[in-house]
């Protein structure tokens, strides 16, 4: 965990890879220097001693960490009171090793379970001829399998531990919210929509209230995005009107803390820790759990930082709380991070390796969203159809992954484990009147079975995001994408082939390393070919520390990139345009979201291939209860007459409230 010291940074924890249960201190503490991630960590102070200076400043460490480890291991050989830890704690002062005895108290807790009856001192010890060397109290004292079972701790008790047994710097109290108003603004995909239920589910466990109005907030945090430059420059600029709402915060009133959650907070740590003093807290997408202590220690008027990547964080055990009580659909992690390192990409840097949840948790969260009326559901993951689940080991021997034909990995291909096919059948099996949706898929993961439970199951829409990021297979090659143009086009027909109706969407990036005016048209000819009802277009933004960053060159010009990209939004209008008037005469299920923006006699939902429906807020009978009418309500399904048709909006006149499995037999 980075920690702000003077000028640099400190890492006072261990130098192993971070375990959810240890604790890292406040900032300001000296550490010593470190690695982490790749990059170097390091405190500085002031003038360089000497080499005599150094020498004796080392043997006087080494000494303080041997007679701490010494004390601390004697804690389970002779039972010592709690004290003797203690006091390693003050002879190590929190260098590298005193995450190490913070471990052994806590292991020492839970496994020797400490009476109250206290055991010899050890001058007593001399004094009966009973006391042992150092290698003897080392083999009698805890064994690799003490820090094995306790630095494991199972995921659904660490809320509960952090306020139970809190950095030895924080006081339980100092961990509870204490009804702290919470003012959350989000930023960017879908990801971060669902990361912001994570954070506030968090925050309301401890304490915190959430409220909607900036004015009364004490603690402000933006989850953020760092896929583009421009992303990333909304913040800067939402900073900056932040700043005066600060600066004139009354002092009769707690000191306003301001956090940056998310990717930005993890691709430019010590840039918006320097650049903006307003910042009280960073909070990486895998450290969300660690919100209430980064608070706690904001409160002493510190910057406090945890961008930590973590291998395994899922939030599995923790229920998002649904921002919008009125929402009729929810979004569901399923997995987070990638691992198809495409050289133009961030992902992977500011969210980590691919690790996926449980599917036993993921099907109880939906179960738990159908309980509460939801309608909808959306899968989410960066890579949502590799999906993974090796929490089972039975199934871990299984066969290798099935790709896409004509499509290959940046990885070795992985082994065994429950796959997106197992988890869709049993999402779309919990309840037949709630949609499933999934974004985002990487075109490499579509083997048939997927192909084919879309086309079986009424539930799951007919409605998949291909994104092909380019038309050109030597960009393709250059984005590191794993397959070719063809390729692509094969798996579209494939697609429509197995999903007939099936509704397309995908993602272009206009002006990337290298790109030619000739690989600029044959993007504009895939357009043009595939016909796709919704598309994602933005011009290249290079990013630190990804592929492109390194080994090409940003070599197209501004001007170009933005010229290429009106060209290419300017052919996909109109191509969505003949794509969706093709439903025009056609009657569609739609569900309900509210009223439309632009009228308030218009209401406003989705159709099965996630196009937006615009129809008159007028009585109509309910199929369900003959001879009954009503006005349709958000979240209710309804049919839908469709008469016009735009590249983003379909307009219709609405028929009747149904329910999904009844719409079969109009739709």
């Amino acid at each position: 965990m980075l920690q702000r010291s003077g000028t640099g940074f400190s890492n006072p924890g261990t130098q192993t890879r971070p375990d959810r249960s240890e604790k890292a201190l406040p900032l300001g503490h000296p550490g010593p220097k470190s690695r982490r991630n790749g990059s170097r960590v390091c405190a500085r102070s002031g003038g360089r001693p000497s080499g005599a200076a150094d020498r004796l400043r080392g043997a006087s460490v080494a000494r303080r960490w041997a007679l701490g480890l010494r004390e601390t291991l004697g804690c389970f050989s002779a039972m010592h009171p709690l004290r003797r830890v203690l006091r390693a704690h003050r002879c190590l002062r929190w260098r590298p090793l005193a995450s190490v005895s913070w471990l052994l108290l806590r292991t020492c807790r839970a496994s020797c379970n400490l009476s109250s009856t206290t055991c010899p001192s050890p001058e007593r010890q001399q004094e009966h001829g009973v006391q042992k060397d150092f290698s003897s109290r080392l083999a009698t004292g805890p064994t690799f399998q003490h820090f094995l079972r306790n630095a494991s701790v199972p995921q659904e008790n660490l809320s509960s531990l952090d306020v139970e047994d809190p950095p030895p710097y924080l006081t339980v109290d100092q961990l509870l919210g204490r009804q702290r108003k919470v003012y959350l603004e989000t930023y960017g995909c879908q990801m971060n929509v669902n990361d912001t239920e994570i954070a506030w589910s968090i925050l309301q466990k401890s304490g915190y209230l959430r409220t909607n109005n900036l004015q009364e907030a004490d603690v402000i945090l933006l989850v953020t995005c760092s896929i583009r430059e421009k992303a990333e420059q909304t913040i800067w600029n939402r900073l900056h009107q932040l700043r005066a709402l600060k600066t004139k915060r009354p002092r009769s009133r707690v000191p306003l803390r301001i956090g940056i959650l998310g990717c930005m907070a993890e691709r430019l740590k010590e840039e918006i820790l320097n650049r903006e003093k307003i910042v009280d807290i960073l909070a990486g997408p895998d450290a969300y759990r660690d919100l209430p202590r980064l608070l706690a220690v904001a409160e002493s008027g510190q910057q406090a930082a945890n961008v930590l990547l973590s291998l395994d964080e899922t939030y599995a055990d923790i229920m998002p709380v649904q921002t919008s009580p009125s929402a009729t659909s929810a979004f569901v992690s399923i997995m987070r991070g990638c691992d198809n390192m495409c050289s133009y990409c961030i992902v992977p840097f500011t969210r980590g390796r691919e690790r996926s949840r449980p599917v036993a948790s993921i099907v109880e969260e939906v179960r738990k969203l159908s309980e509460q009326g939801l309608k909808e559901v959306t899968l989410l993951g960066q890579n949502v159809n590799s999906f993974r689940d090796n929490s089972e080991v039975q199934f871990n021997n299984a066969m290798s992954t099935s790709l896409s034909r004509g499509f290959s990995t940046n990885y070795k291909t992985k082994q065994g484990g429950l796959r997106f096919a197992h988890l869709l059948d049993q999402v779309s099996r919990i309840d037949p009147e709630m949609r499933i949706r999934f974004t985002s898929p990487h075109p490499k993961d579509f083997p048939d079975e997927v192909l084919q439970l879309i086309h079986e199951r009424d539930n799951i829409c007919k409605q998949i995001h291909v994104p092909a990021q380019s038309g050109s297979s030597r960009v393709l090659e250059a984005m590191r994408r794993g397959y070719s143009r063809e390729a692509y086009v094969e798996l579209i027909h494939h697609i429509r082939e197995s999903i007939p109706g099936v509704s397309l969407s995908s993602d272009f990036i206009a002006g990337f390393c290298g790109e030619t005016e000739e690989d600029h048209l044959q993007t504009v000819s895939l357009l043009r070919e595939v016909q796709y009802n919704m598309g994602f277009l933005f011009a290249y933004s290079m990013r630190q520390k990804t592929r492109a960053y390194h080994r090409l060159k940003d070599d197209v010009p501004e001007e170009v990139k933005l010229r290429r990209l009106e060209e290419l939004i300017t052919v996909f209008r109109k191509e969505a345009t003949k794509a969706n008037k093709t439903s025009v005469g056609c009657t569609q299920l739609v569900l309900v979201e509210g009223h439309s923006k632009r009228s308030s006699t218009d209401l406003c939902g989705r159709n099965d291939g996630n196009l937006k429906v615009i129809f008159p807020d007028v009585e109509i009978e309910d199929v369900t209860n003959s001879g009954l009418r009503v006005r349709a309500q958000p979240g209710d399904y309804v049919l839908v007459k469709i008469t016009s048709a735009s590249s983003q909006t379909l307009k219709g006149h609405v028929l009747c409230r149904t329910t999904l499995k009844g719409s079969s037999a109009y739709c």
